[in-house]
């Protein structure tokens, strides 16, 4: 009896502790209100996980302790979304507003209604589906109608409750939102990448994505990535009457412990969203996360089913889009960057400028056929831009008229010493020749052994998208230069026998030492050391398309790749393999075959490939076997420009998935060019071949409900 009642006693302990977990996670998130700090909340935590060790039998699905699985997924599967996730019309002016209320009001046939506005957040669409009050399953939007399961990745963000508060939710809620990376929690995961050695990341949106999209959730809980609901798909309710209007639903939502963007607005008017526009593009600046506009939806659900949808586009649903924030400032200086392939590239060192919220000291100036289209010389003020919110470019040159406006005087303007930008004469590094590519817009350092080169292709072939070895960032590869560890890549997969000396590489790092911040040395340690070369050991049996994309082959990318490692199996069938044969391959054309062969007879390539045969490298891949039934199955695609409902990886892996293949560069071979916004020299080259050319709504009317 007394154990009995020490076990009653014991589960009662474990469900008071899940219960005031989940409360604090209500307030954290939802009501934003913490009353316990992040130690009291890690402790609690911690006598959770505790009890449940000592009790498995007691454990659930729904417990907080149980956010991240055991084992890492082999691969995503495919979810079909209940109600199809469809994207928003945008527009970007005072007009197109307009004209959107305009088509409101008609479709309504005059009567009243409302707008909800909601922040446009800068993350990854989600959609949640809840079954009696129970997280089940979490699903990327994908093409709308398909996505990914991510719920192992899912479950590991402490915003998205795993149960439901209260008892008045739905039999089954798909709640619709926005993952993403909060800023703060974003600069100190890069820092710490950055202090680990390892490539930081670009922005919050893509790192979002990469993280969703790992098969292993260990260790992103601590990445901390957030939610916030702004939509819902299926709904059913038992014997209860539903909201009639996105703002009560959400207002239950709250209730619920499912985390809604406080600085949603109800307005009765256009007018009324249209005074708020510039009002909110300055609020906007000091949110904690990244927005790029507004979702203006009516309120009301049953007026919403009576304007009904687009093949696209919700009618009763807009997005305003801020344009993309410029700034002004003095260009100082330009320096020579030398990439992989010895491309020469001119950079802008600016007067530092505050930029969609940070600091822009350096912007890129492409290369020297675009520094001659655009006027600019050293001296000049110049109008610089974040191109899609995350690489800094200079795209025009302040007149002296503008300069006088923006604050110089008619002297100064006039003083300003401006000098030429002139292309150089020899490598900025190595001093070797420097020669323009013959009809090409690049100037290249022809040294292969330039010490530059070798840096950026020792960064490359560790990178995400090639060989993806964690902890080889440039700060360690820098490092191990210095010491002349590494010159080539078959140097990384013989680390191992330095791993005593490798523990004692000292790196610059910022510390807070008694109230002071100081940069001191700090050791690479053990315990980085082990995971280093746990995956440079882990990274050899990469598949061949993998290291086919590290090798820095010109005009072989990760999809080009793909299509050769997948014809031919294996590095022995690739390398011997004659021209005729390598342009039998999907999406090979004469250059590329030219540069694949150069590659494979030169004696540096030759030397490459059996230095990785030696270590134990991989070279084989297992052919994919396509369905001939699957709608794209035999065709040739190629993918340009920005598109609205896809990332490049998403549309890519669509078409894929579908049967069909994916090329880097327009062909006689290519059955589809797919041409999102502003495609470049893709679409010319398209047209020129009479490749026939389609647009994202055309792919989609194409694949159907595929």
């Amino acid at each position: 009896m007394l154990i009995e009642m020490s076990e009653n006693s014991i589960a009662q302990t474990i469900a008071r502790l899940r219960t005031e977990i989940r409360e604090h996670d209500y307030r954290y998130y939802v009501l934003a209100e913490p009353v316990i700090s992040d130690y009291e909340y890690d402790q609690l935590l911690r006598r959770l996980r505790e009890l449940e060790e000592q009790h498995p039998e007691l454990v659930t699905p729904d417990s907080p302790t149980q956010r991240v699985g055991g084992q890492p997924i082999t691969g995503f599967t495919q979810v079909r979304h209940s109600v199809a996730m469809l994207s928003i019309d945008n527009t970007y002016n005072e007009t197109e507003l307009r004209e959107f209320d305009a088509r409101v009001r008609k479709g309504l046939e005059g009567a009243s209604y409302r707008y909800v506005v909601d922040p446009k957040i800068d993350g990854v669409a989600i959609s949640l589906r809840y079954e009696d009050g129970r997280l089940t399953q979490a699903a990327t939007r994908g093409d709308g109608e398909v996505g990914d399961d991510v719920t192992h990745t899912i479950r590991t963000i402490r915003a998205i409750p795993l149960q439901l508060r209260g008892e008045d939710y739905p039999e089954t809620l798909e709640v619709r939102g926005e993952v993403y990376w909060p800023l703060e929690a974003f600069r100190r995961f890069n820092e710490q990448l950055e202090a680990a050695g390892e490539a930081t990341f670009a922005n919050p949106r893509n790192a979002t994505t990469g993280t969703l999209k790992q098969l292993n959730p260990r260790g992103i809980e601590r990445r901390g990535l957030a939610f916030m609901a702004h939509g819902v798909g299926e709904l059913q309710w038992k014997n209860i009457s539903p909201p009639a209007t996105q703002s009560a639903l959400f207002e239950k939502f709250r209730s619920w412990g499912l985390p809604v963007n406080p600085c949603l607005q109800i307005m009765d008017s256009i007018e009324a969203v249209i005074d708020f526009v510039p009002r909110w593009d300055e609020k906007r600046r000091k949110l904690p996360y990244l927005t790029d506009g507004l979702v203006i939806k009516v309120d009301d659900f049953a007026q919403r089913e009576q304007m009904g949808t687009t093949s696209r586009y919700p009618r009763w649903a807009i997005a305003y889009k801020y344009p993309a924030e410029q700034a002004r400032t003095r260009l100082c200086d330009v320096t020579f960057q030398v990439g992989k392939l010895g491309t020469i590239t001119p950079v802008a060192e600016l007067e530092p400028v505050l930029l969609a919220g940070t600091t822009v000291k350096r912007a890129s100036l492409h290369n020297f056929d675009q520094v001659a289209r655009l006027g600019v010389q050293i001296g000049d003020t110049v109008v610089v831009e974040k191109a899609g919110e995350i690489i800094p470019q200079v795209v025009s040159v302040v007149t002296d008229d503008t300069q006088i406006a923006a604050g110089f005087s008619p002297r100064e303007a006039a003083s300003l010493q401006r000098r030429p930008i002139l292309p150089p004469q020899q490598c900025p590094v190595c001093k070797g020749t420097a020669e323009k590519d013959v009809n090409g817009v690049y100037i290249r350092c022809i040294n292969p052994t330039c010490p530059a080169q070798v840096r950026e292709r020792l960064i490359y072939f560790c990178g995400r998208d090639q060989m993806d070895i964690a902890g080889m960032g440039e700060a360690v590869i820098d490092k191990l230069l210095e010491k002349k560890w590494i010159t080539t890549y078959a140097d990384i997969f013989q680390l191992a026998a330095r791993r005593a000396e490798l523990k004692g590489l000292e790196f610059q790092q910022e510390r807070t030492i008694k109230g002071e911040r100081r940069t001191i040395p700090v050791p690479l340690g053990e315990k980085r050391v082990a995971k280093l070369l746990e995956s440079i050991e882990q990274r050899k049996q990469q598949p061949l398309s993998r290291l086919l994309a590290a090798l820095n082959i010109p005009h072989v990318g990760t999809a080009t790749a793909e299509l050769l490692a997948d014809h031919f199996g294996s590095m022995d069938a690739l390398r011997q393999a004659d021209e005729p044969a390598l342009l039998q391959v999907s999406g090979v054309g004469p250059e590329l075959a030219r540069s694949l062969q150069k590659f494979f007879s030169s004696t540096s390539g030759q030397q490459i490939l059996a230095e990785l045969h030696t270590v134990g490298v991989n070279m084989t891949q297992p052919r994919r076997t396509t369905m001939e039934h699957q709608p794209l199955a035999g065709q040739t695609w190629v993918v340009t420009g920005t598109l609205e409902k896809f990332t490049r990886t998403e549309i890519e892996a669509r078409i894929k998935q579908l049967g069909g293949m994916v090329a880097g560069s327009v062909s006689k071979k290519t059955s589809y060019l797919l041409a999102g916004i502003d495609p470049g020299s893709k679409l010319e080259k398209a047209r020129s071949l009479g490749v026939k050319v389609i647009s994202e709504s055309d792919f989609m009317k194409m694949i159907g409900g595929a």
